[in-house]
């Protein structure tokens, strides 16, 4: 089924709810979930974009360096609540009455049976990524990076292309951390603080399980745009200047990509964010490899969650996009 629960638009300026998912095929060769009807073709000054209407329940992710496609079988499960963690509790009590959903910590045996579904945030986007356009997002709520959009697998939560069976918003102590750097110490949007869309994001899995099992979320905030892999083919091209031999050689399109991602030490990630002045960079102090993924040093087969999102899915051995 589709979640419904937490399908508010932030802003009726910005977001709009929709029974089907809109998605935007970008010129660079982005695209998402399996086409079910006509397209419209339409330029801007940066991009020349098609409009597909898709299926709804499906979406892309990626297992070893291939796409793969998700089907949804459940509404999303976020557990334990938001206020069981050790979040200040003033901040999660207020959260919690927006969302039960956070990053910051999980509890992956929370969910019997649940394995990690590692969620890929350009978080070199700055805060474009969560598909506000006052923020920087393209109107169908993808990040945007040097004025080229970035066609995430789903797009922030509350958009056009958000994924289906995702909560529309987030609490996290890091973004409470972002808004205070920038001087925002009440919530934005109406929101409580520390609590914003979804990111935009795509996924990798380790394994393939045609059955439907409950997934717990690792957030993995990739600030070499070097390594974000295009949502269709999986493969990775370079932006930004590098010191390494091959920028790309850890396209994030697999777990051992990101277990590698996680301690390669590139000069990347200060030629993609210092020079953005980008806050989500700044927050944490600068990161000098090419992703961080917030409360985790290791990836392995049991990686620990770090946040208390369940999703409920199946993976597919076909292109989604093909």
């Amino acid at each position: 089924m589709k979640a419904v629960t937490e399908r508010t638009a932030i802003s009726t300026a910005v977001f709009a709810a929709v029974t089907v998912v809109l998605i935007i095929v970008a010129a660079v060769g982005f695209g998402l979930y399996a086409t079910t009807s006509g397209k419209t073709t339409t330029s801007t000054s940066t991009t020349t974009v098609t409009t597909t209407l898709m299926q709804e329940l499906e979406s892309g992710g990626f297992l070893n360096s291939q796409t793969i496609k998700f089907g949804y079988t459940q509404a999303q499960v976020c557990t334990p609540s938001v206020v069981s963690f050790g979040f200040n509790s003033t901040q999660a009590t207020a959260a919690s009455g927006t969302t039960q959903c956070e990053v910051g910590a999980g509890n992956g045996s929370a969910v019997t049976g649940a394995a990690p579904v590692y969620v890929l945030v350009p978080a070199y986007a700055g805060l474009s990524v969560f598909g506000v356009v006052k923020l920087g997002a393209s109107s169908q709520g993808y990040p945007i990076f040097n004025n080229q959009v970035i066609v995430t697998q789903c797009g922030a939560g509350g958009t056009n292309a958000s994924c289906p069976d995702h909560p529309t918003y987030l609490y996290s102590p890091d973004f409470t951390a972002v808004e205070q750097h920038i001087g925002v110490t009440n919530g934005v949007f109406g929101l409580p603080e520390g609590v914003l869309p979804t990111p935009a994001h795509d996924h990798v899995i380790s394994f393939l399980d045609s059955a439907s099992i409950p997934w717990y979320m690792v957030a993995v905030l990739v600030f070499d745009p070097n390594v974000m892999p295009n949502a269709i083919t999986g493969q990775c091209t370079q932006i930004v200047n590098s010191n390494l031999t091959d920028p790309t050689q850890n396209c994030l399109n697999s777990v051992t990509a990101i277990s590698a991602a996680l301690t390669t030490h590139t000069t990347a990630t200060a030629a993609a964010n210092a020079t953005q002045n980008n806050p989500i960079y700044d927050t944490f102090g600068g990161v000098s490899t090419q992703v961080l993924i917030p409360g985790v040093t290791m990836v392995a087969s049991n990686t620990a969650a770090n946040s208390n999102l369940f999703l409920y899915f199946n993976g597919i051995a076909e292109n989604p996009y093909a």
